[in-house]
């Protein structure tokens, strides 16, 4: 079936990738601002990160909404459900030109996804790491074995685990 072009919907789907894309820019640096953070140990700088990254999940979510309206539009002119609506299907009701600029923005869009998922798995893994080794001074410093955990306030621990004269604490300052 041919269909002919849909120009309301070549403007607003490019508006909406523009917005995807201004959006998926200001998280990669907020995650960006973040890994900065937490390599130099600044936990307000952390924390003032992980608000702002909230807080941007939170108008994608509205992204997102838009996002589905678009694909139900394009659904209903090509007669299918919008979850079966692919990039294909959408940019054959767009002019050629629009069409071009819609999947040259959306490979952007990608490659922007794609590397804000790498740095959060590269953030996640330094918390892991930053959290693993405070866990471990903590332990040291509190007199606590390796084996002790966390243990409510009021609640004791085993003799085995209590710390000794001979106990040694050792500390080192590793930067990554």
């Amino acid at each position: 079936m041919t269909v002919g072009y849909a120009a309301p919907i070549s403007v607003d789907v490019l508006v909406h990738i523009d917005a995807q894309l201004a959006s998926a820019r200001r998280l990669l640096a907020q995650i960006l601002r973040q890994s900065g953070a937490i390599r130099s140990r600044d936990v307000d700088g952390v924390l003032a990160t992980m608000t702002d990254i909230q807080s941007e999940m939170s108008s994608r979510g509205r992204l997102e909404s838009e996002r589905t309206e678009l694909l139900w539009r394009a659904g209903s002119v090509l007669g299918v459900p919008a979850e079966v609506v692919t990039l294909a299907e959408l940019t054959g009701l767009m002019d050629p030109r629009d069409a071009d600029a819609a999947r040259a923005r959306s490979a952007e869009l990608r490659g922007l996804l794609s590397e804000i998922e790498r740095e959060h798995a590269i953030n996640r893994a330094l918390m892991r790491q930053e959290l693993s080794f405070l866990e471990h001074l903590t332990r040291m410093l509190g007199g606590g074995s390796e084996s002790a955990g966390y243990r409510p306030p009021g609640q004791s621990i085993s003799n085995s685990a209590r710390p000794t004269a001979r106990t040694a604490l050792h500390v080192l300052d590793l930067e990554a």
